[in-house]
């Protein structure tokens, strides 16, 4: 493409696409999961595996996405992340069994964090400064309606059941839009890759420290194990957790490049705020895990009423989301503390109103007020955050809310799922099977709001940086 403007639109085309395809298909799978068990059996956990071995490997490979595309070139890395999403997404299409599932969704785990770490930056760098804040506009938009798109999608695509597939198609679309982005990607993608840092190898020990630690911790949480067996995973998962931080910290003491730069934990105001971040995002998690089911399962819903139904909660984290910066100072450093208490209220007063049938009225608004809540919970504290760090440490601290948002959502899947599945399991039914999982987010919740608290009052250590997107 000679025309430059053609070339910047349909660049930001490409990546816009790739990035809404990793998006979705975490909730995608989310409102499949009942198909996906009637479909191939295997016990309840399967749902919770399918997103967990997705969500988890994304988590964990991410920075190092973000390093090897430092490393080789943000181009050649998108694209290869992309084919290898694309090549996973059939793979998950045709699985014939659920451990050929959910092998197939860790390796579309690991081909979405070698795209999506490349999607931001190649924006800054590679578009015209005429272009980029539309650009990065339309970016954000992607990241907050990116789950109800894939919510709608997939539960559409697994009620319109062509030729039979049923849930299969919900990943076997990704297929031919792989295909023409990999087409397109090759002429517009292409230039001078990013200077390489050789010079810092990659923290493959890191990795390795962090993926066994959180596999360790999660898997006996999700699959049907005795209690001792998943007491003695949490403990030996949270004793890797600190051992890898403390890794990561002796390497970057030794002038070595981290996996993640912890250092930036001890700026004031940062680990409070990251832990209201990651209580947010894990309570959302198992908040659209929950409601999935108990839609479908509970309440008679199909996949396409199911995803119709969410779809008021990203009209509300839209709408707070471009309302937000309109608004003056104190208001904006008072929703982070209110935003995490409105989605608790929203997840008591949705179970107990929801507990026999879906009130499509009540349930929209308070849906709606949900995904408010949640954007105003979130955003600016992200925003908070960045203004407690040196400029120079904003990038260590979108890899450390990135990771930590992203394993909280695993987290949040694996006990609030887990409560709901137990519960089912056990016969019980109405407002008994509706409450317990609601009353423990909120719950958390507020806790997550007095972490906020504790963040937001946290006096800046320096001029305000510039705002990292986090790629949740």
């Amino acid at each position: 493409m000679t025309d430059p403007r053609r070339r910047s639109a349909a660049l930001l085309v490409v990546l816009l696409t790739g990035q809404a395809m990793a998006s979705m298909d975490t909730s995608i799978a989310a409102v499949a999961a009942p198909a996906i068990r009637a479909d191939l059996g295997g016990p309840a956990a399967v749902g919770q595996l399918v997103l967990a071995g997705y969500t988890l490997t994304f988590a964990v490979l991410v920075v190092v996405g973000a390093r090897l595309g430092a490393r080789h070139g943000g181009p050649r890395i998108f694209r290869l992340g992309l084919a290898g999403f694309t090549l996973a997404s059939m793979a998950c299409g045709l699985a014939p069994t659920p451990v050929a599932l959910v092998l197939a969704r860790v390796v579309q785990g690991a081909a979405g964090a070698l795209m999506v770490p490349q999607v931001l930056a190649l924006i800054r760098s590679a578009l015209p400064d005429a272009a980029r804040a539309r650009a990065v506009g339309a970016y954000s938009m992607v990241l907050a309606l990116g789950v109800a798109a894939g919510q709608v999608l997939g539960g559409l695509l697994v009620t319109l059941d062509l030729g039979g597939l049923t849930w299969r198609l919900a990943f076997l679309v990704n297929v031919p839009v792989g295909v023409v982005l990999q087409v397109v990607g090759r002429r517009v993608l292409a230039g001078p890759p990013a200077p390489a840092r050789r010079s810092e190898p990659l923290d493959l020990p890191g990795a390795a420290l962090l993926a066994t630690a959180m596999l360790t911790l999660v898997l006996p949480l999700v699959l049907e194990t005795a209690v001792w067996i998943r007491t003695v995973a949490v403990t030996a998962g949270a004793v890797g957790l600190w051992l890898f931080l403390r890794y990561e910290h002796r390497r970057a003491r030794r002038n070595a490049a981290p996996l993640l730069d912890v250092s930036v934990l001890r700026h004031p105001g940062v680990p409070a705020g990251l832990l209201a971040c990651c209580v947010v995002m894990g309570c959302y998690a198992g908040f659209l895990f929950v409601f999935t089911l108990r839609a479908q399962d509970v309440l008679g819903l199909s996949a396409l009423a199911a995803g119709l139904a969410f779809l008021p909660y990203a009209v509300g984290f839209a709408g707070c989301g471009l309302a937000v910066a309109r608004l003056p100072g104190p208001a904006r450093a008072a929703l982070p503390v209110a935003g995490p208490l409105v989605l608790a209220a929203v997840a008591v007063l949705l179970a107990g109103s929801s507990a026999g049938r879906w009130p499509w009225l009540a349930g929209s608004a308070l849906l709606l007020l949900g995904g408010a809540g949640h954007a105003a919970a979130f955003s600016p504290l992200v925003t908070r955050l960045t203004d407690v760090v040196p400029a120079g440490a904003a990038a260590a601290l979108s890899a450390v809310v990135s990771t930590g948002t992203l394993l909280a959502a695993v987290l949040g899947v694996t006990v609030v799922g887990g409560l709901h599945l137990a519960l089912a399991d056990a016969g019980v039914a109405g407002v008994a099977l509706a409450l317990p999982p609601a009353l423990a987010t909120a719950a958390l919740l507020v806790a997550g709001a007095f972490a906020a608290r504790r963040a937001v009052r946290s006096r800046p250590v320096a001029a305000t940086a510039i705002v990292e997107e986090i790629n949740c």
